[in-house]
């Protein structure tokens, strides 16, 4: 489902990201690393990155690149290129929950928490993909989750294929809040901007994954004032409902939300994926430090993190993994838990 991505911090050098080995004489290799003791386990990024390398996708790898070793935005928009189609929406299940080469929803959000982690959410591309999403919304200017396919492609059995599907605020409204983050401008962001406003602040029944959509759109939405007062009154919701794992500890307290697959579960990280989040206020420090220790105590001994939701097929589930180790390292690195950044500096905050 949607999540969104920590975006750059400020620029640090490539050499910075990791340790350097010593000088060596011109010409001779240098010597290999000595072993290690089981004292002085591998870093979590250097095991993050044997992951990425072993299992990720070419556009995981070049993420991986540009935030954590200094590599350059150009790789990762061309790999990113690669799943754009002439209708100007993003396919080819760059999302792994939808197979297939059409355009879709879950996969426009994705390619826009990619650029927007580049500082390239803008130019004639937006322009473009904003007329693809004016020809595609649904009667109420939203976007649903799945377009009905002409051609039965793969879908995960939590994404079923409707033949008239709604306007939903799960997907529509990271794709209004990250536009807006940007400071686009076209005339397919007045209702949809409206649409996230009315089912935002009517909410009364949701779930975990509707949160973190809300939550996308809020922290992007250049009405801040308006975006504390819905947060607020979101985050109460929240608690209220029992939506979000305060405690890792007890989370067997917290019954997954219907449809959910068991263990399933958010955690405060998972909702306010930066400090500067309006959803961090919802939680004590104290909550969020025990969500930040459970979340790096997840990382794997294959140096990779878990996904939760339900394994539908084995592609899918391979490559949402690097993306899920993407997500929790830059989380960690924006609460200060990683070494410091080497990615570029990302979009002025909104208005």
């Amino acid at each position: 489902m949607p999540g969104d991505e920590a975006s750059p911090q400020s620029p640090r050098s490539p050499q910075s990201a990791r340790s350097v080995p010593p000088a060596h004489t011109a010409g001779t290799p240098p010597a290999p690393p000595g072993p290690r003791s089981p004292s002085d386990p591998l870093p979590a990024l250097d095991r993050a990155e044997r992951f990425i390398w072993l299992t990720a996708r070419v556009l995981e790898q070049r993420r991986f690149a540009f935030h954590f070793l200094g590599g350059d935005a150009d790789p990762v928009d061309t790999a990113l290129g690669s799943y754009l189609n002439p209708d100007g929406g993003y396919g080819h299940a760059l999302d792994p929950d939808l197979r297939g080469p059409l355009s879709q929803p879950l996969h426009t959000a994705h390619a826009l928490r990619v650029l927007d982690g580049l500082g390239r959410c803008a130019g004639q591309r937006i322009e473009r993909l904003c007329r693809h999403l004016t020809a595609v919304s649904t009667p109420d200017g939203a976007l649903p989750v799945v377009f009905p396919a002409p051609r039965d492609y793969p879908a995960a059995p939590y994404h079923p294929v409707l033949d008239d599907p709604p306007g939903e605020l799960l997907t529509t409204a990271p794709v209004v809040g990250l536009l807006h983050r940007n400071r686009v401008w076209h005339a397919w962001l007045f209702r949809a901007t409206d649409f996230c406003w009315d089912r935002i602040e009517h909410l009364h029944r949701t779930h975990p994954y509707e949160v973190q959509s809300a939550v996308a759109f809020l922290d992007g939405v250049p009405d801040r004032a308006r975006a504390a007062a819905a947060a607020d009154r979101l985050g109460r919701l929240v608690r209220e409902q029992r939506l979000v794992v305060l405690d890792p500890r007890r989370r067997a307290e917290f019954p997954p939300a219907a449809g959910y697959a068991p263990g399933e579960h958010l955690f405060p990280h998972d909702v306010a994926r930066r400090p500067e989040s309006l959803a961090r206020g919802w939680f004590t420090d104290e909550e969020m430090r025990r969500s930040l220790d459970h979340l790096a105590a997840a990382q794997q001994a294959d140096g990779g993190w878990p996904v939760r939701r339900e394994a539908w097929a084995p592609g899918s589930s391979l490559e949402r993994r690097p993306i899920a180790t993407l997500e929790a390292l830059l989380t960690l690195r924006a609460y200060g838990r990683l070494p410091a950044p080497v990615s570029r500096p990302g979009p002025v905050p909104p208005r």
